[in-house]
């Protein structure tokens, strides 16, 4: 086989790709095992309780979904040369680590918070990694990058081209303005604070698009120091929480219109859920508008991963004084991404509306696994102390003041689009 072949089976770019695309196709022609559900509640609220998420057959639907990931997976880890006994016995134990942070998201009070399973899960392999310690059998199955770069080509088939125009000309015109704008003013703050250019690209990306989702996407695309982005995704959960209390309480004190207000909270709050928490909050209306300018950020994603991939390749090539060339940029080019277009113009263009619609969810649910399994990882291979010290609090300032003018800024906006100034005002009931 010669070397370009080879590399289309032993590199961890290609198989994410290629294990993305197995579990779409066999999702798609109907291999649609149940997924476990994790939403419970305390005492006396209406809704599954805790009990119901820990029986047997929630459980039983849990070890499937592990077993199938295992068995997959496992697959390419021997086509990678990796050490796939180590693999099969090491698996286990960060998928039922992932399994956990999951469970704890699905808390209704904590989903209320805007808490993603993500931080549970980094500090749940933060805790093991700096407390317990983690086992040599163990480290063969903490591959981050593998699992990440899966999660993102199946995050493909979520991302369709249509929708973008079904969340309104208003919602995108808001969406491009704020992404364009804050994502320039984030990373010349990063710049202007000797914030290194890795590190700018993923508070950027996460700030002025859509928070995790975006900057899992970016760190993929310009192959990026996981730690980093743990310190990214944990800081744009817990900057969500304070803002998703304070900003409803802005909207209703200071009289701003319940649809202006709630396109702010779309185009500011960087987690889906703290848009639609913080929305119910004001109104249903606003709730709304929120959802729309949310959504319409979030399709950015592909575009931003595309433009942040050859923009770095063509950066680290000149760096190292390589010629840009097309053969330079493609080598040099993240396969995942190419992955994720392809399954985006899939489900987009190619596949009926009612295949995508049957799917949506169950492919939304392995790419979690995936995502969880990764942030794990990150969590197992990283040192606190070295987390919470990372280039001495300078990111954390960039992407606080970052935030601020977003804030300032997506006002602004929201009022002239959703506001009756430049436009009628949206009919959202």
């Amino acid at each position: 086989m010669n070397k370009s072949g080879s590399s289309l089976l032993r590199t961890e770019d290609w198989m994410a790709v290629w294990l993305g695309f197995l579990l779409i196709v066999l999702i798609v022609v109907g291999v649609r095992p149940e997924v476990p559900k994790f939403r419970w509640v305390v005492g006396g609220d209406a809704g599954p309780t805790l009990g119901a998420v820990l029986s047997s057959a929630n459980l039983a639907r849990a070890v499937v979904i592990g077993l199938a990931f295992l068995v997959l997976s496992s697959i390419g880890v021997a086509l990678m040369g990796g050490r796939v006994g180590a693999y099969m016995v090491g698996f286990p134990v960060v998928y039922a680590l992932a399994w956990l942070s999951q469970l704890i998201a699905g808390n209704s009070t904590v989903n209320y918070w805007g808490l993603e399973y993500v931080i549970f899960a980094l500090l749940i392999g933060l805790f093991v990694s700096n407390v317990i310690g983690v086992p040599g059998w163990l480290r063969e199955a903490v591959r981050t990058e593998y699992y990440i770069k899966t999660g993102l080509v199946i995050l493909g088939a979520g991302i369709l081209f249509f929708e973008i125009v079904q969340a309104g000309a208003l919602g995108i015109v808001q969406a491009l303005l704020v992404v364009s704008v804050i994502w320039y003013v984030c990373f010349w703050l990063s710049r202007r604070l000797r914030v290194d250019d890795e590190f700018a690209v993923m508070l950027s990306t996460a700030v002025s698009i859509c928070g995790v989702s975006a900057a899992i996407a970016a760190c993929g695309a310009i192959q990026g120091d996981k730690k980093k982005l743990s310190y990214v995704t944990s800081l744009v959960l817990v900057v969500a929480v304070p803002m998703m209390i304070v900003m409803p309480w802005m909207v209703k004190a200071f009289g701003i219109p319940d649809i202006v207000g709630g396109a702010w909270l779309g185009g500011t709050l960087d987690t889906s859920g703290s848009v639609v928490a913080a929305g119910a909050l004001i109104s249903e209306p606003a709730m709304k508008a929120g959802v729309i300018v949310k959504f319409s950020q979030n399709v950015l994603i592909g575009v931003a991963a595309f433009m942040h991939s050859v923009w770095w390749t063509v950066k680290k090539g000149k760096e190292k004084g390589e010629r840009p060339s097309a053969r330079v940029i493609w080598e040099r080019f993240p396969k995942f991404v190419l992955g994720f277009l392809i399954a985006s113009f899939a489900f987009s263009f190619l596949l009926d509306a009612g295949t995508v619609k049957a799917t949506k969810g169950l492919l939304g649910s392995l790419r979690t696994v995936w995502f969880a399994l990764a942030f794990t990882c990150i969590g197992l291979e990283t040192r606190f102390v070295e987390l919470v010290s990372m280039d001495g609090g300078r990111p954390t300032a960039a992407f606080l003041m970052a935030q601020g003018i977003n804030v300032v800024w997506t006002l602004i906006l929201a009022y002239l689009l959703f506001g009756g100034v430049l436009f009628a005002v949206p009919m959202i009931k």
